[in-house]
């Protein structure tokens, strides 16, 4: 199926990102557009899904090989062509008239309604590179060093950070673990106080030290020993420091579109149907679109449930009815296998503890989730 050039009648709807959220997206889109009349694609600059849950685990296990589950082909998304190519850039014909997006070879896509749906870029051990080269290559180098470090300092004291700790004392409970935190308490202010309290102690349960109000604000070369922290806090025999401070909307080819479509964070702005702010028939979802919620991979099924609708009224000229209204915030955090916690705001607030936290996310890194969404049940 050629989705560069016009050879048929058909028109394509391109989702820019083969991630949680252009997954999602593309196989509702697929599932509702005529197939004589629309292409469903997929541009995604790697080649296989990468499941960036199962990415922590990944990184520390020097026996288990979850990549071989947890990076997931494209070939049995049913309906969906998926192109492989990194976008350059988008070249709108007229706002609400389809264009093109540029890849970086040179190769233009033409579209008639586009998604956007391109994620988060991250530090540390999920800092992928595009292809299996790429990406097998940061596995087995912070296998390594993980594997030789004998004091990790981990930068952050968010959901990654968190889950890191609990991975390397699962893997390897003599090493010694800090974890650094800019703030008076783990996590951030969406969460209620007792449950940001109960995950620290579950952190400390795993023999993890946590410096507060504190910065990493230069990280050591491989093989260097030793780190100051902002506070002069002295880690004298850390030999491994790993950045967990938090993701960057992955946007910058959006602002071809101009310089009105990105927040001074790099988030794109849209309207409550998920469509961009004066480019009709241009939509965003997943990790960056500007919305006041936690950034999750757990939002993608709402937003795709709000895009995919509104395409399809997009292309037949119809009103677009569906209105994304935000999604309950809940996290499950492993903190390990089988330790962790878990909130919901719902009600008055449900935490869960242990035994749930692992059953629903620490045995399995909901991998299997992953692999059903891919069709690979």
């Amino acid at each position: 199926m050629s989705t560069s050039k016009k050879s048929d009648d058909k028109k394509n709807v391109v989702v820019v990102g083969g991630g949680y959220a252009g997954v999602h997206t593309a196989k509702a889109l697929a599932k509702t557009l005529d197939p004589s009349k629309y292409n469903t694609v997929i541009i995604t600059s790697k080649p296989y899904y990468v499941f960036l849950i199962a990415g922590l685990r990944i990184a520390v296990s020097p026996t288990e090989t979850l990549e071989d589950i947890a990076f997931i082909p494209y070939d049995k998304l049913q309906g969906i062509n998926v192109k492989i190519g990194t976008v350059h850039s988008i070249e709108e014909t007229a706002p609400g008239k389809g264009g093109e997006v540029v890849l970086k070879d040179g190769e233009k896509v033409p579209y008639s309604a586009l998604v956007l749906a391109t994620g988060s870029t991250w530090t540390g051990p999920v800092a992928y590179g595009d292809t299996d080269e790429e990406i097998r290559a940061t596995v087995a180098k912070w296998r390594k060093r993980f594997a030789d470090a004998k004091h990790v300092v981990i930068a952050g004291g968010g959901a990654v950070g968190i889950e890191l700790t609990g991975e390397i004392k699962d893997y390897y409970p003599q090493c010694k673990v800090t974890l650094v935190q800019g703030s008076s308490m783990l996590l951030n202010d969406t969460y209620p106080t007792k449950f940001r309290k109960a995950i620290e102690g579950k952190v400390r349960s795993r023999n993890v030290d946590i410096i507060f109000n504190d910065y990493i604000d230069t990280f050591p070369e491989p093989g260097d020993v030793g780190v100051s922290t902002r506070g002069q806090n002295e880690l004298s025999d850390a030999d491994l420091v790993v950045p967990c401070f938090g993701s960057h909307p992955n946007t910058a080819f959006i602002s071809s579109l101009g310089s009105d479509v990105l927040t001074k964070s790099g988030s794109v702005k849209v309207k409550p149907t998920l469509e961009l702010q004066d480019h009709p028939g241009v939509f965003a979802a997943g990790d960056i679109i500007d919305w006041k919620e936690q950034k999750q991979a757990g939002k993608a099924p709402n937003h795709a449930g709000i895009v995919a609708p509104n395409v399809v009224s997009f292309l037949a000229g119809t009103t677009q009815k569906k209105v994304y209204k935000g999604s309950i915030e809940m996290i499950i955090i492993p903190v390990g296998k089988y330790v962790g916690g878990g909130y919901f705001d719902i009600l008055w607030g449900i935490t869960v503890g242990n035994w749930l936290s692992s059953f629903i996310k620490g045995k399995t890194l909901i991998v299997p989730l992953a692999r059903s969404l891919m069709n690979y049940n």
